[in-house]
């Protein structure tokens, strides 16, 4: 498994650098790291006792590793889940922040094995999913990623705004697809006409 280091690394990667979408609900966001977030955080990069869209600006690369590794791994207990799990649910959780863990929970306790679905790992939490994963250990890798593209879907259902990040402007897979699928393997990957199906309803 590779080093949390280099997952959130790949993580910022992924997330690329400052973009401020008025249909992301994050708001300002650099490198994956949102407006939000540098609030709660009170980074103040600008030093003008406010954190602005210029102090997203400002956000250097590895300030966002140090953020990911601590505030969405360490702190959320992510280390707690069997290590296969892990880089989905980190991923998860820096996209779309305790829905990541909740996903996981709702996930288990359809499986039989039951936990609150409240978004924080815990012992309960993580006796479930350790009994999950030893009742399913090559599938429940797999049956997450799935969960989390259902998630996109059905979000994107519910938030005509969302759509585009769901199916791209030519009909095709959106990011948020395609960043599930690279947790799932490719035998349950969705074909381009599965794809079409499933948002054929958005009109």
């Amino acid at each position: 498994m590779p080093s949390v280091q280099a997952i959130a690394e790949a993580i910022v990667a992924r997330e690329g650098g400052f973009v401020n979408d008025p249909d992301d609900p994050g708001g300002a966001t650099n490198f994956g790291v949102t407006i939000h977030t540098m609030r709660r955080l009170g980074l103040d990069l600008t030093g003008d006792g406010q954190v602005r869209v210029a102090d997203v600006r400002r956000l250097r690369q590895a300030e966002a590793v140090r953020i990911f590794v601590e505030e969405y791994f360490r702190k959320p207990r992510i280390d707690w889940l069997p290590a296969p799990l892990q880089a989905s649910v980190f991923d998860m959780s820096v996209n779309a922040g305790a829905n990541g863990v909740k996903i996981l929970q709702r996930l288990v306790t359809g499986m039989g094995f039951p936990c609150a679905v409240d978004g924080a790992i815990g012992p309960k939490t993580r006796r479930a999913v350790d009994a999950a994963f030893a009742s399913a250990p090559q599938h429940l890798v797999d049956a997450y990623g799935i969960a989390r593209r259902n998630y996109y879907y059905q979000l994107a259902d519910r938030r005509a705004a969302s759509r585009k990040y769901a199916r791209r402007r030519d009909g095709g897979k959106g990011g948020w697809i395609t960043r599930a699928e690279e947790f799932i393997s490719k035998r349950y990957h969705l074909s381009d006409a599965q794809h079409r199906a499933r948002v054929a309803a958005w009109g």
